[in-house]
């Protein structure tokens, strides 16, 4: 096996904080590897270290010469004055560089440098390249090629700097959370496109299907020691209990020892210097051993909500549109007690904008939105974390309460309820600034569930947060005595948590379905499926009833038919190469315009075609003529 990457005994200090010790391990060609570590243990810095972008405190990076590697960070550092289509054709590679040259030379209307770059394009097959860019653009919605990259969203600038790597097809391809600002559509596709690549695979997500259908192996950083793990997901968490429940039995097996050598070396001290050297180490390092303890800073929640009447939210034939863009159309629906409801949709089709008309953040067109005197609603914007980076984090909380008491009766700190949220009192005067993306959204979800809502709206909840807090919150989720409303593109946790969906159609339409995220996706499979056999089906039945009956015994020699094609064929591949060098002639002139050479190039990649294939059909007569 060829190793693309190699750390050995790296280590990375954040401040006072240690992220990682003299951590080692290969990536090696055509594997595809996942990083698995809690929040703030140091993953995306990980990943910068080995993309060349930041260095370790101690240890060596190596790389192997040549390898050309596509890295996809969180925040891309994009140039917000190209286009979509310069931006995605960004790139060292030759191919690539003529056809942004040659889509420059359209732009500005350059007959001389479309003449030249044609020719190049030819030689390079840039016309594929070409068209496998705009497709995946199109595959991650992305289909306004002339927009300038400022004006994109930050999901739409996370999707092009996607597609611009995936476009490089790069020789080892690093993904930072690729699946965040994706709907569950898009995810498919990158699973599959992910899946068919022969590319070499690093990534950080927290997409558990995601990890389950894509990765080959695991990498985990636990404790500041790493394990791996030579299969997927499924594999990761079979063999990482073992080797937990291995760990706890090795570490009482070591106290029983323990008793026994300390009785051994508490013996009088002018016995103590004939004891065997070998002997007095054994016993420091079991010592060592036998007071291991694991640290598990587990996620607590166990925060009960408000009390909640029997009206909880009635919507009656409510409507939102933007111009002629219909989001949603004539809805009703009336919400019962603990009702767990997943939003599922293309992006675009109106989820956030539904969670905020509900709330009444914005405005309905028409309908009437009537919620529950006894409802309290806790609402998780995806865009809703807006702290002062320069605050610390126990500020965070004590500016909406400096004690919160539960609806038990149970009262907390300030600091007791960070601690729950697992910011320790030594984090807790640390400022905003250097905590993590997930430890910033841990942040954010202990200020919503510290105010005991009994109706929870979480928009895109799970972006950025690690698995392990993933498992506690769908845990406390599934427990909850409310109801709750989910938009999010983790199938995983869909599953987990909903009942029923609310599937986002377009148009306005939102459909009901009875299930969760996997046996909807299974009943839409099942659709296309049988929609595809009625019409395989129906095509068959047309070609019998239209195909003539061919005679029991054919002549080896041409019929009067195969004569005629035979001639005809003749006449058509002598018209045919007149007009491909008329095309060539026409292209070469640069007297064309931009669009009338874009035609004449797909009228030439066409006419290639047909002269093959008539070509072919020529050889087959001719050999019986």
């Amino acid at each position: 096996m060829t190793p693309y990457i190699q750390a050995e005994q790296i280590s990375k200090r954040f401040a006072d904080y240690m992220l990682f010790e003299n951590i080692s391990f290969t990536i090696f060609k055509d594997q595809k590897v996942a990083l698995i570590a809690k929040n703030g243990a140091g993953k995306t810095t990980m990943m910068e270290i080995l993309a060349g972008n930041d260095e370790p405190d101690s240890g060596i990076i190596t790389k192997t010469k040549d390898v050309k590697i596509g890295y996809l960070r969180q925040n891309p550092d994009l140039d917000d004055r190209l286009t979509v289509l310069e931006q995605a054709l960004k790139s060292d590679n030759p191919a690539l560089q003529v056809v942004r040259e040659f889509e420059k030379a359209i732009k500005h209307n350059d007959h001389q440098a479309m003449e030249k770059l044609t020719v190049q394009m030819d030689e390079l097959h840039a016309w594929d390249f070409e068209v496998k860019v705009k497709q995946i653009l199109s595959q991650l919605k992305i289909d306004n090629f002339d927009q300038l990259v400022g004006s994109l969203s930050g999901g739409q600038q996370k999707r092009l700097a996607l597609a611009n790597i995936l476009v490089n097809e790069p020789d080892l391809l690093m993904l930072d959370e690729p699946t965040n600002h994706l709907d569950l559509e898009m995810i498919e596709w990158l699973e599959q496109y992910l899946d068919r690549t022969n590319c070499t695979l690093f990534m950080v997500t927290h997409d558990r299907y995601f990890l389950d259908r894509v990765c080959n192996e695991i990498i985990e950083i636990d404790q500041n020691q790493v394990y791996s793990y030579k299969g997927n997901y499924s594999y990761y968490l079979e063999k990482r209990q073992e080797r937990i429940e291995q760990q706890q039995a090795s570490t009482e097996k070591a106290q029983n020892l323990l008793r026994t050598e300390l009785e051994w070396m508490r013996r009088m001290p002018k016995a103590r210097s004939h004891k065997a050297k070998y002997r007095v180490d054994a016993f420091y390092e079991l010592k060592e051993k036998a007071g291991f303890r694991r640290r598990e800073d587990n996620l607590e929640l166990s925060i009960a909500s408000s009390r909640m009447g029997s009206k909880i939210l009635e919507l009656d034939q409510v409507s939102k549109a933007y111009g002629d863009l219909i989001l949603i159309d004539d809805f009703t629906y009336k919400f019962s007690r603990f009702e767990k409801v997943g939003i599922v949709g293309k992006n675009g089709t109106g989820k956030s904008t539904f969670l905020n008309v509900i709330t009444q953040a914005i405005p309905a067109d028409k309908g009437t939105i009537d919620w529950g005197q006894t409802i309290k609603i806790g609402y998780y914007r995806q865009d809703g974390i807006d702290f002062n980076p320069t605050d610390k984090v126990i500020d965070v909380v004590k500016n909406i309460a400096e004690v919160v008491t539960f609806e038990d009766g149970n009262r907390m700190t300030a600091s007791q309820l960070l601690t729950r949220f697992l910011f320790p009192p030594e984090s807790q005067y640390g400022l905003i600034e250097k905590l993590s993306g997930g430890e910033k959204r841990r942040l954010y979800l202990c200020t919503i569930l510290m105010q005991n809502p009994n109706f929870l709206i979480l928009d895109e909840p799970t972006n950025d947060l690690d698995i392990m807090t993933l498992n506690v919150l769908e845990d406390y989720l599934a427990a909850f005595d409310g109801c709750v409303i989910v938009v999010s593109h983790d199938r995983y946790f869909m599953d987990k948590i909903v009942d029923h969906l609310f599937v986002f159609e377009g148009d306005g339409k939102i459909k009901d379905f009875p299930g969760n995220y996997t046996i909807y996706r299974n009943s839409v499979e099942e659709e296309e499926e049988r929609a595809q056999a009625e019409a395989k089906a129906l095509a068959q039945a047309k070609e019998v009833k239209t195909t003539p009956t061919k005679p029991k015994q054919q002549s080896q020699k041409l019929s009067f038919n195969e004569k005629r094609e035979f001639e005809q064929l003749e006449k058509d591949l002598a018209k045919l190469e007149e007009e491909k060098t008329s095309l060539e002639n026409q292209m070469n002139s640069g007297e064309l315009a931009p669009e009338a050479l874009i035609e004449k190039s797909q009228r030439y990649a066409q006419l290639k075609d047909e002269l093959d294939e008539k070509e072919l059909r020529w050889l087959e007569l001719s050999e019986k003529a």
